[in-house]
């Protein structure tokens, strides 16, 4: 599930250019002061477009509406149904599309593990919360993570939002989740995650000029197919992907501070605006356009709590 702008500290606005599916649309909303930072919400119909493989820095969790979605985490194709509710760890590659031609609907907050963890009342130093898999058929769950959403949304009373946000963390995670490691959790093997750190901190240091895969990989001493299987091992994509996103997420930020898409599309590494536009399309799900507006839009912030 993918992932804006904010209440008396809310604003939203659908983008139904976010794709060529007739019946998308996709609508941001940020909410300030949540437990002190930023909260992002998502309103989403798919018809027809299918999230690229991506990661989040948050936690995603979602509830489907209608309709069927279907991704691609953890090595395994799931499916959600209305009503289910689904989790995606910070740092876990997936994607995320409709399951048949009829679409679907759904609804998404993307909490930190600070905010998460912080449900749990436990001592710090406690892992953050780990979910075995990424569906959970909680029915009861899910609807007061919908009647949460909308009251975040809308911004009417920020009590009720945060109040009912909290409550659904903390029974999301008293019901379903398991302890788990700090770091985001991982399967594969030492090597590949050590691997993968390097290229992806070399790629993020040279981002505007990034190394051929030739070079990174003779300094590594290993050969191209060797790093490409470690990378997409460990990270769950190709290194021009990860590089990509990578550069979607820096794009983001300047957006937030105001920037013009061609600015940022520039400043990031992308060719032009338009290129900088097929990736975030892909993997934010709107225009960088859009996703600006709506930004612009939630100037009135309510007090952090």
């Amino acid at each position: 599930m993918t992932m804006i702008a904010g209440g008396s500290g809310t604003s939203s606005r659908p983008d139904r250019r976010a794709s060529p599916g007739r019946d998308d649309q996709t609508l941001w909303t940020r909410v300030d002061g949540i437990q002190g930072v930023p909260l992002d919400l998502l309103a989403a119909r798919i018809g027809s477009r299918h999230y690229a493989p991506h990661i989040h820095e948050q936690y995603a969790i979602g509830v489907t509406l209608d309709g069927m979605e279907t991704m691609r985490y953890r090595g395994e194709r799931v499916y959600s149904s209305a009503g289910t509710v689904v989790v995606v760890e910070p740092g876990e590659a997936h994607t995320g599309g409709p399951a048949h031609p009829e679409g679907f609907s759904y609804l998404c907050v993307y909490p930190g593990a600070e905010l998460l963890g912080a449900v749990t009342s436990l001592d710090e130093g406690t892992a953050w919360p780990h979910f075995r898999g990424p569906i959970i058929d909680d029915r009861q769950l899910g609807e007061a993570l919908r009647f949460a959403h909308r009251a975040l949304r809308l911004g009417e009373d920020p009590l009720e939002g945060e109040s009912r946000l909290l409550g659904v963390l903390g029974t999301l995670v008293q019901r379903h989740a398991a302890p788990g490691p700090k770091d985001v959790p991982r399967r594969h093997g030492a090597d590949s995650r050590r691997i993968a750190r390097v290229v992806a901190a070399r790629l993020s240091d040279e981002m505007l000029d990034p190394p051929t895969l030739a070079d990174v990989a003779g300094d590594l001493d290993l050969s191209r197919y060797q790093l490409l299987r470690a990378f997409r091992d460990a990270m769950g994509m190709p290194p021009y992907a990860w590089l990509a996103q990578h550069r979607v997420t820096r794009a983001r930020a300047l957006l937030d501070a105001g920037h013009r898409p061609a600015d940022a599309a520039s400043l990031v590494g992308f060719a032009d605006q338009a290129h900088l536009t097929r990736w975030f399309r892909r993997v934010v799900g709107v225009t960088p356009g859009a996703y600006r507006n709506s930004v612009q839009d939630g100037i009135v912030r309510r007090p952090a709590s």
